[in-house]
């Protein structure tokens, strides 16, 4: 065997040893807690035949994009969806990407230069660090939702600077004060990038436009493969910065661009999701029910995403198995992923868990806690 392998077989079986190592397996059978189908729109009939029905009448939608679209992935339906989404989101233009992830790779990436600072909240999410070190900026973390400390940092920049935060946190299942944020980049002329991944179709189109701070914000990334059960994301923005990200975002420029059928989807969610807003409703009244049976959760009372702290990997792999026996799927959170003595079960709760589903989950956790 080469010798290239043997430190990654070390580093395989560190992780074999240690029992966090990742290995891809098919999807269980039971009670959903912890998928991010928060709407459950992913499985909806109803929005499955919408999206059937709109095949139907224009089968093209299914042919390949065949390249970039700066050479022929191009399409009217993705420049329309776009024109859509920015005037739904109150924002002068959107531009789509195949995934949130590759969205905050291209922000980051690309808009910040090596002379700029970045400024993150210390639990953003893992795509907007890879931009980070993409950008060859420099990177500052604030502790988390900390608004004296991130102004501490900001008194001290002469550079450009940027704000990265998430208005919902993917982990703790908190929410940012993006309001108070949002007047501090004001304040320091920084530039603000808001993650609402975990909050729009949750929370209408996301916190951003709930509180009418569009101006505000520089940029804010939506994702469609969460509450709208689709796939993909828009970046939300300006004009100056939509054709930067065009001419100089390398995730945008080398990416093969997907076909119609993903933007018309995106756009169909839309429409879905404004004509159901009952579903929102209903999901926060078992979010209510989850936090009714007094869980000790370190999570705001109205997110969807609920964490219970068991600061032991032995203890967390028991509770897991001993959910997934009785048919609840969760997902543990083990060290390394997050900071040894924060490992936690991420609970994810939906429209369509039943209050007796929840009841029986809380009941199980509670007797380990």
């Amino acid at each position: 065997m080469l010798n290239h392998f043997l430190p990654l077989e070390e580093a395989l079986e560190k992780r074999k040893q240690t029992g966090i190592l990742r290995t891809l397996r098919a999807k269980n059978e039971g009670v959903d807690f912890y998928s991010n189908d928060y709407l459950g729109f992913a499985k909806n009939k109803n929005f499955r035949n919408l999206l059937l029905k709109t095949v139907q009448k224009n089968p093209d939608l299914l042919k390949g994009s065949t390249g970039s679209r700066l050479i022929s992935g191009n399409t009217d339906v993705v420049m329309e969806t776009e024109e859509f989404i920015a005037k739904e989101h109150q924002y002068e233009a959107a531009l789509l990407f195949s995934s949130g992830y590759n969205a905050n790779l291209a922000l980051f990436a690309s808009l910040p230069t090596r002379h700029d600072t970045i400024i993150v909240d210390e639990k953003i999410h893992r795509s907007v660090h890879d931009g980070c070190k993409m950008s060859n900026a420099k990177k500052i973390k604030f502790r988390h939702n900390d608004c004296g400390h991130l102004e501490g940092i900001l008194k001290r920049q002469n550079s450009t600077v940027y704000i990265a935060v998430e208005s919902l946190y993917s982990m703790d299942g908190d929410f940012c004060p993006l309001q108070e944020i949002a007047e501090l980049a004001e304040k320091y002329q920084a530039g603000l990038i808001v993650d609402e991944a975990h909050a729009f179709g949750v929370f209408g189109y996301g916190l951003v436009h709930r509180l009418s701070i569009q101006e505000k914000v520089l940029a804010t990334v939506v994702t469609y493969g969460k509450a709208l059960g689709t796939h993909g994301a828009a970046v939300l923005t300006n004009d100056i910065i939509k054709s930067y990200l065009i001419n100089f975002a390398s995730p945008f420029i080398y990416t093969t661009a997907a076909h119609d059928f993903l933007w018309i989807s995106i756009s169909k969610g839309y429409e879905f999701l404004n004509e159901n807003k009952a579903v929102s409703v209903q999901l926060q009244k078992n979010i209510s029910t989850f936090r009714k049976w007094n869980v000790k959760s370190s999570s705001d009372e109205n997110s969807p995403i609920q964490s219970v702290i068991i600061p032991d990997n032995n203890q967390l792999k028991l509770l897991s198995q001993t959910l997934s026996d009785n048919g609840f799927l969760t997902y543990p959170i083990f060290s390394p992923t997050v900071k040894e003595g924060a490992e936690r079960l991420r609970i994810c709760l939906h429209s369509f868990n039943t209050e007796e589903e929840i009841v029986k989950l809380t009941e199980l956790i509670n007797e380990f806690t």
